[in-house]
């Protein structure tokens, strides 16, 4: 049977950092809190991760050193992302109880759907249900598959102006008569809780810069790796896929974090050859059992974001979800792994909460 990891709260983060730097501690001031104290996200500000490069000069006899090699299997750990979720989810729930009842005021999440794509409504049901269940209020606007620029434009202006709305999301991909990117520059920062406003996004790469909202997926992936004890600084990483969504923000999160990361993409040349000398992997390249067990270095994480329905008869609905990474394969040679699903999707949606409660926390700033 493979273990299932959802590790307890840590008191602190394992992130080496030289002596008299910036603190990391995860009891930082703008760390949401809940009645207990505890944190709900241990993720730290990422301005306080920024810590000068301080080059020390190599050896001159010093080279590289072989390959891991291994010849014994071993069984990856499970990191459940779903019990992680649920953890978190209860504690937004304890905090958005408490600010009700402190200054009878609860965030409020606005969803802009447009067309009847299946997986959008799934992905839009799914986070309704969670506001519910939290005490966030939720509200959407379905748009047909032909609206205008101008209509999408006024659902957006119309939540923008209202107080109650603390985080506004446009559910992704939008038909492509649609510029997602002309939408995301009307959306004001201070209510982006995707993170995907270019002002957010570009906070997130600049160090010495602190985003108001990081993207969610990425966000999740790495409370993810800290939840579960894995070190980062200093640690090799590869991201596979560079999408606006996905790919980018991880890639330059993963840099805040002190990671040295690589990126793979669809024109990259022998991907395997850099991917199988990363400790962390987070592949979102959405193509199924694209990373075989050979892809892997021996003891690498591997953070699997792939989402991808296959065609399967057997299944209730005719088709069942797996990830980019071949599981069977890679759960003999990785030291964790996230499964599909149940592994990045409920963070993802838990950040989103988490995002939604941060913004009202600060427009009320209720502390």
């Amino acid at each position: 049977m493979i273990p299932r990891v959802a590790l307890p709260w840590r008191n602190g983060l394992r992130l080496r950092v030289p002596s008299g730097s910036r603190g990391c501690s995860s009891s930082s001031h703008n760390t949401l809190r809940n009645d207990d104290g505890r944190p709900i996200v241990i993720s730290p500000p990422l301005v306080s991760l920024d810590i000068p490069d301080d080059w020390a000069p190599s050896p001159a006899h010093s080279c590289f050193s072989s390959p891991i090699s291994s010849s014994n299997e071993q069984t990856a750990t499970v990191i459940d992302g779903k019990f992680i979720a649920d953890e978190i989810r209860t504690r937004i729930g304890s905090e958005v109880r408490r600010m009700k009842e402190g200054i009878g005021m609860v965030p409020g999440l606005a969803v802009i759907v447009v067309g009847h794509r299946r997986d959008s409504q799934t992905y839009v049901r799914n986070k309704m249900m969670a506001c519910a269940e939290v005490g966030i209020k939720s509200m959407v606007a379905q748009l047909p598959e032909d609206c205008t620029k101008d209509q999408l434009l006024g659902a957006l202006s119309s939540f923008d102006a209202d107080p109650s709305v603390h985080g506004i999301l446009v559910q992704l991909p939008l038909p492509q008569h649609l510029d997602e990117g002309k939408v995301l520059d009307v959306l004001r920062p201070e209510k982006d809780v995707d993170g995907f406003h270019p002002l957010n996004m570009g906070n997130l790469a600049m160090r010495g810069r602190e985003p108001l909202f990081i993207p969610c997926t990425p966000k999740g992936c790495i409370e993810m790796l800290l939840r579960s004890g894995v070190e980062i600084a200093g640690k090799k990483a590869t991201v596979i896929g560079r999408s606006n969504i996905v790919g980018l923000p991880t890639s330059l999160l993963l840099q805040r974090h002190h990671a040295t990361v690589s990126i793979v993409h669809a024109f990259t040349k022998n991907p395997e050859l850099i991917t199988c000398e990363a400790d962390i992997v987070v592949t979102a390249a959405g193509v199924p059992n694209l990373v075989r067990g050979n892809w892997l270095k021996p003891g690498a994480v591997v953070i699997d974001v792939g989402t991808n329905p296959v065609e399967d008869p057997s299944s209730e609905h005719g088709y069942r979800l797996t990830g980019d990474v071949c599981y069977e394969e890679a759960v003999r040679v990785a030291s964790a792994i996230t499964p599909v699903p149940g592994g990045v999707g409920p963070m993802t949606i838990a950040m989103l909460l988490s995002n939604t409660l941060d913004s009202a926390k600060r427009v009320y700033a209720f502390t």
